[in-house]
């Protein structure tokens, strides 16, 4: 067995690898950039090392800067985690040339499934369903418009190196092809180094299913059963749960029988995720579901599949990587239950989810269930990383049951200020589509305003701010971000206060009675958590706000730190509401930018390559006369 692993990531993975590792008897190492310093890995590792810059270019993907931290400590073996050069067969086969183990497959494995085109062709020779579409050489964008015609509409670009839905886009008509294509091939080369694309037909009624597969190093391979990732946005899954719902024995057997054989078709060892597409207009049918891609690492969403079978996945793989069988045989893993899974974002979903940074100055999860996360109250959310925060893991012997669960989990999330998607998660897992099981990955682009634009308070949250305003005015010993619990007011129930909430005016009812509560007080403004959501409250209205100053005055600002990828209008041009101006490369992810209203150009301030900071003016724009 292993005596000492490096983990070549960093947040939640990091904390989660280290855990295992820790119970194993390992020795660990972590890594870190400038801006991580002081973050949860870093402080859980019993070693750690600086390998470069907040820039994930010049530190954590840097494979000389991570191979000579892990020579200097002494460590065995290097995990790669997810993200970052997981899934890197260059970076694979520097490790073992230096002498260390790998926790992971064969860089061959890796290369052979890295490029989903040529995945694809592989998956075909070896008798896997693959979905429709063109994997070929010629990457003009003549040419591939030509294919997507003879395909037909709507088609999917997806790139092929890609992964977590970028460089991927959706097209319907052949008119939006060209400017989707170059999209696409800006996104994947930025992301992956690679700008080559292929295309797949868009199936009506997709739904994104996945087995869980594990190989050991005499070539047996076994499957952990299925997870439903169908709930997406921007392509990027959100809820993903086990086993499948709908999902038959007839149709789980084929599926799965088709994952192992991709996993031997490549030689695969360790951890891997076979990934399919499958049309559910039908239902799940064994003969409308087709293989899409493999990632050839851990996945984010792999708790889940570890609740339902009880298995230590990263326990797995430290076990494969010295040597060992694997732990059990096809037959003795059985399913147990149901469990969903949230990612917690620090993004605002109203916004098109757009992340949100800062410092997280109010952070309280919910108790009673399985939560991975890497940040505290205090740290901060950083524009140079992805904006996850947490995962919170709900199971139970029923789908109802974890749903239940995982929602009021949800809907108790308290952090402040910045913005997340707790609210947005707790209506998914309520909704009665999601409860009837019925899902694909259009789920939340067609109920976004039921899932994702805020609810106004309750009354009941509207007397609670009346009455904690009050009190802080009556107790001039408040301290910002304290609690004020459990203060009494007489006032009679009819007695209103005008508040405001977003700057606008509304009126509160003030409680007669006590009241047990849990504020957050600032000199300016009260914090209540409802149901997800944060509203602050103040007595007074705000003086001004950012928001207000990039759309009333035509400013159109940068709402995060990031680079200017494309500049879609000129000085003098006209615009409409949505015309798309600029579009911003920030925390891995495109950022379309587009006019607030009908108006002209009055000038453009940035050019591709840019790199701004938050609140940059990108172009003033003028009212049309």
């Amino acid at each position: 067995m292993l005596k000492s692993v490096l983990v070549a990531n960093r947040g939640e993975i990091a904390c989660r690898i280290f855990r295992t590792a820790r119970r194993m008897g390992l020795r660990t190492i972590a890594v870190y950039s400038e801006a991580d310093s002081d973050s949860a890995h870093v402080r859980m590792a019993d070693q750690a090392v600086e390998i470069g810059p907040a820039p994930a270019a010049e530190s954590y993907l840097v494979i000389d800067a991570l191979i000579a931290a892990a020579l200097a400590t002494g460590a065995e073996a290097i995990h790669p985690g997810y993200g970052f050069l997981s899934e890197q067969a260059d970076f694979a086969e520097a490790v073992q040339a230096a002498g260390l183990v790998w926790i992971g497959p064969p860089a061959s494995a890796i290369r052979a499934m890295g490029r989903k085109d040529a995945a694809k062709q592989l998956m075909q020779a070896a008798g896997v369903p693959v979905t429709p579409g063109y994997q070929g050489d010629d990457q003009s964008p003549a040419g591939l418009q030509a294919q997507a015609d003879a395909l037909g509409y709507p088609v999917l670009i997806k790139a092929v190196a890609g992964g977590g839905g970028k460089g991927m886009r959706r097209v319907d008509r052949a008119e939006d092809f060209a400017p989707a294509l170059a999209a696409c091939q800006r996104e994947s080369a930025a992301a992956f180094g690679d700008s080559r694309v292929l295309l797949e037909i868009y199936v009506a009624r997709p739904r994104h299913i996945e087995v869980q597969v594990f190989g050991d190093q005499a070539g047996q391979v076994v499957h952990l059963f299925e997870r439903d990732c169908s709930l997406q946005r921007r392509h990027q899954k959100v809820i993903e749960e086990a086993p499948a719902p709908g999902m038959t024995a007839e149709t789980r057997a084929a599926l799965t029988a088709a994952a192992v054989q991709a996993a031997q078709a490549v030689g695969y060892v360790g951890a891997g995720t076979v990934e399919f597409i499958a049309d559910a207009s039908e239902g799940l049918r064994a003969d409308r579901i087709w293989f899409m891609e493999m990632n050839t690492r851990l996945q984010v969403e792999h708790p889940v599949t570890e609740a339902v079978t009880g298995v230590d996945l990263v326990e797995w793989q430290f076990r494969i990587a010295s040597g060992e069988a694997l732990p059990l045989a096809q037959s003795e893993i059985h399913l147990n239950g149901h469990a969903i899974e949230a990612r917690l974002y620090a993004e605002d979903p109203a916004a098109g989810f757009l992340p949100s940074i800062g410092q997280l100055e109010h952070f309280r999860l919910p108790s009673g269930l399985r939560i991975d996360s890497a940040v505290e109250a205090g740290d901060e959310v950083s524009p140079h990383y992805d904006p996850m925060i947490a995962k919170l893991i709900a199971h139970a012997s029923t789908r109802e049951g974890a749903s239940d669960q995982l929602a009021e989990a949800c809907a108790g999330v308290e952090v402040w200020p910045v913005r997340t998607n707790a609210a947005f998660l707790a209506r998914c897992l309520d909704h009665p589509d999601f409860i009837a099981g019925e899902l694909d990955t259009a789920f939340i682009a067609d109920r976004f305003e039921d899932l994702a634009l805020p609810l106004p308070p309750s009354a009941e949250t509207l007397s609670l701010a009346a009455g904690a305003i009050l009190a802080r005015d009556r107790d001039h010993r408040a301290s910002p971000w304290r609690d004020a619990t459990g203060f009494r007011l007489n006032a009679s129930p009819e007695t209103r206060l005008r508040l405001f909430l977003g700057g606008e005016p509304i009126l509160a009812t003030l409680p007669d009675e006590e009241i047990e509560a849990d504020v957050l007080v600032t000199d300016d403004a009260v914090v209540i958590f409802e149901a997800g959501q944060a509203f602050a409250f103040s007595a007074v209205p705000p003086q001004s706000g950012f928001e207000a100053a990039g759309l009333g005055d035509g400013q159109i600002l940068a709402p995060m730190p990031g680079r200017i990828v494309a500049v879609g209008v000129s000085e003098g041009d006209r615009v409409s509401p949505g015309h798309v101006l600029v579009t911003l490369e920030a925390m891995k992810m495109e950022y379309a930018l587009s006019a607030p209203f009908e108006g002209q150009v009055e000038s453009v301030r940035v050019k591709v390559g840019d790199q701004v900071s938050e609140g940059t003016t990108l172009v003033q724009l003028k009212a049309a006369d």
